[in-house]
């Protein structure tokens, strides 16, 4: 893998791999050994972020108040 330039194919692999439990991955005329599970998770996150299939939240969420606020009856 060339930098930051991944794949929907290579994507595509890895969830099938992971899917059919296998460390091994093949996209392409490209074998990819992995040594866990855990890093095979971790790299797929990883490409579906850079490819924008997923959301980058930095977990923080903001509380809105306000004086004026009405109760329903």
């Amino acid at each position: 893998m060339d930098g930051a330039a991944f794949t929907l194919e290579q994507y595509y692999a890895l969830n099938k791999s992971i899917a059919q439990g296998t460390l091994t991955v093949t996209y392409g005329d490209k074998t990819v050994t992995y040594r866990s599970l855990d890093e095979m998770l971790r790299i797929r996150n990883l490409i579906a972020a850079e490819l924008g299939l997923i959301k980058k939240d930095n977990g923080r969420k903001v509380g809105v108040f306000s004086k004026n606020w009405k109760k329903c009856p």
